[in-house]
């Protein structure tokens, strides 16, 4: 631990404790590269009325804009919570080297978060979970899929 995770750390659990004053709920990040901060957010769900506005999507669509790239290799978040299934999953897809997170996903579920329900729900078989999943038109999608293979001018991400 660095005085600049500390610094870093708190600066996400500043922007998570103004936000609750805002109304917003009580989750801050920090993506950092270099030991310069790139961007931050806080958690804007219920400001947009949009389910993925969690802070560390924000943050990483934010630091992705001002590099001009989706690959954000390099690059620290810092987020007042352990990330939910979903940040978890963009900080992969982003490729960001390393997370540091200060609250956890128990602490969240005993404010009313269920971030481990979702944890639980994605190791189930499909036909266990509690949202139904049907598969459907396989084959036709799957030209998508080859079409993509056989692409000479695609962005591997």
């Amino acid at each position: 631990m660095s005085d600049n995770d500390l610094l870093f750390m708190r600066r996400a659990i500043e922007l998570s404790l103004e936000n609750v004053k805002k109304g917003g709920g009580p989750f801050g990040a920090v993506i950092v590269r270099k030991g310069e901060i790139l961007a931050e957010s806080c958690n804007l769900v219920t400001v947009l009325n949009d389910p993925t506005a969690h802070a560390e999507i924000n943050a990483i669509r934010c630091a992705a804009r001002k590099l001009k790239t989706f690959d954000l290799s390099g690059c620290v978040i810092y987020s007042s919570c352990e990330p939910c299934p979903m940040c978890l999953g963009a900080i992969y897809w982003a490729r960001i080297n390393k997370v540091v997170f200060a609250n956890t996903t128990s602490d969240a579920q005993k404010i009313g978060f269920a971030d481990y329900l979702i944890y639980k729900e994605i190791s189930l078989p499909t036909q266990e979970r509690n949202i139904e999943f049907r598969q459907l038109l396989r084959e036709e999608a799957l030209k998508a899929f080859k079409a993509w293979e056989e692409s000479e001018n695609k962005i591997e991400y």
